[in-house]
């Protein structure tokens, strides 16, 4: 998420409060003299602070913008957010009040307006009203409510008592920043997660001292927490089983660039209730890694591996025991995988929907043919890197994988024209990725242009293509989403003929 300026964020509020009570009727021009501010101006000096001919003033002081959140994770939720006082107002005269009184009935409620909700009669009064607060969040993103939550205590209140406003959102902890907060400010940070309603937590640099730390701190963790994620941390296993244990209602788990941790450690942490496991870049895991995956989470329906040494062997350990449950699988840049380990698969694991091998340089074509052979459920493939993979693979996937609904094939330098005219065929496709594909041309595009189910399609990076094969995509007017960077074959004239074809189409340059 880029930057979030908490200036910006508070005059978008101003200028959406605006708009909202528009129905107020109140006109500078006639209800005020000319030297009077405007509706506008009024608003923006409640919200910002600033001078114009009114008394409130917002506190701002000790307001700590939200650092932005990482590339799969959340914001961190700021400690104790700062608060601030709303001043009272000078209703002016008793026209005016009225005036006020009479028209805030216009105001749109999150509760309708029905009911004994008393209607806000001044400008402080609606904008610490609960029901007006309510309805007026909706039109910001969870990412500026962030920073709307520290304006003041009412607007964090109002803002932490409303779970769905924080929809989107995965609360990140870096550690490191929070072991020098007081441990009353640990403890409120944990709790006003519980407040917005979060079930998941990001554990980022986190050490064995951080794990008890919250085992003590964040009690309602064992039964709030669903989802842990731990990146860069030097926990060990003795730590990682002190959070496992304590979290109690736990059944999703990644594990990224955990380089303590061993395979001993997740024989001995690994817990039956996880469905969905990931890991990566953790040196210590390898093929004993997975054997414990395979034996200790028979309900697992969702495994996500990224580990350089596994070897064909690792995939041994999965049985047709798992076949019931298992539905994703994801193995990415094992580069000691091979066709055998192909093998172990599909016939341990005939009822996967969605399987990727990127990176697994090794695997050819007659992998791939196992796999459309024995895989019929599957809706979505990856073979993106796979240097080996050619038509004849893509010639498989067409006449057998007639559910696929997205196919991935970034990098596959083999693949030309001819396999294009295969995938063409696929009648339930709705997403091809064809990124750097190099021996990618216009005639392949034309083949493309039949595909009435294609949505979402990437053509980045093929430098063969040009800007007449390019044109032709207009043909596909079910396109949500085409993707041209770096294209040679692009233009500023070619970017505006597509966006005037396919007007609903997002065109990524």
């Amino acid at each position: 998420m880029s930057s979030i300026s908490a200036q910006g964020v508070v005059e978008r509020a101003s200028a959406e409060l605006t708009k909202r009570i528009n129905g107020l009727g109140l006109r500078a021009s006639k209800h005020h003299g000319g030297g009077k501010t405007s509706v506008m101006e009024r608003v923006t000096n409640v919200f910002c602070g600033g001078g114009g001919g009114t008394n409130t003033n917002l506190q701002t002081s000790n307001v700590n913008v939200t650092p932005d959140k990482p590339s799969r994770g959340g914001p961190i939720p700021g400690g104790t957010p700062a608060s601030g006082n709303i001043k009272g107002l000078n209703n002016g005269t008793t026209n005016r009040g009225r005036t006020l009184r009479n028209r805030a009935k216009n105001v749109p409620l999150a509760s309708g307006g029905t009911g004994g909700h008393a209607t806000p009669a001044t400008w402080e009064q609606l904008i610490q009203d609960d029901h007006f607060l309510g309805h007026f969040f909706l039109y910001f993103t969870a990412g500026e409510r962030r920073v709307l939550a520290q304006v003041c205590s009412r607007w964090r209140d109002v803002l932490y008592a409303r779970p769905r406003l924080w929809a989107g959102l995965v609360p990140v902890v870096r550690c490191r920043e929070a072991r020098v907060m007081a441990s009353s400010s640990r403890t409120r940070l944990y709790a006003s997660l519980v407040r917005r309603g979060f079930h998941s937590l990001v554990l980022l640099g986190a050490a064995d001292e951080d794990a008890l730390e919250l085992t003590h701190s964040f009690p309602l963790a064992q039964r709030h927490v669903h989802s842990l994620s731990l990146r860069c941390c030097a926990v060990t296993d003795r730590g990682l089983e002190a959070m496992l244990d304590h979290l109690q209602a736990l059944f999703e788990l990644e594990l990224a660039g955990c380089n303590e941790i061993t395979e001993a450690g997740l024989w001995a942490c690994l817990t039956p209730r996880i469905v969905s496991l990931s890991l990566s870049d953790c040196i210590n895991v390898a093929d004993e890694a997975v054997g414990a995956v395979a034996q200790l989470l028979p309900s697992l329906y969702e495994f996500s591996l990224q580990a350089y040494h596994v070897t064909d062997a690792a995939l041994g350990y999965f049985s047709p025991k798992q076949s019931g449950s298992l539905s994703i699988l994801r193995l990415q840049s094992c580069w000691e995988l091979t066709n055998h380990g192909v093998v172990n698969i599909v016939h341990s694991l005939p009822n996967l929907t969605v399987l990727s091998l990127s990176g697994c340089s090794k695997v050819t074509d007659d992998g791939v043919e196992l796999i459309a052979e024995n895989l019929p459920r599957l809706r979505s493939l990856d073979l993106s890197w796979c240097p080996r993979i050619t038509d004849a693979s893509l010639e498989c996937i067409a006449c057998d994988l007639n559910h696929l609904e997205e196919l991935t094939l970034d990098r596959c330098v083999n693949v030309t024209d001819i396999g294009v005219g295969y995938i063409s065929t696929m009648g339930s496709l709705s997403a091809l990725f064809l990124r750097w594909c190099l021996q990618l041309r216009d005639f392949g595009l034309q083949h493309l242009c039949s595909m009435r189910s294609l949505q979402v399609l990437s053509v980045a990076g093929c430098p063969l293509l040009t800007s007449s094969g390019l044109s032709s995509l207009i043909q596909l007017r079910h396109l949500h989403e085409l993707e041209l960077t770096n294209c040679p074959g692009t233009s500023r004239e070619l970017f505006d003929y597509l966006r005037e074809h396919l007007p609903h189409c997002l065109i990524i340059e």
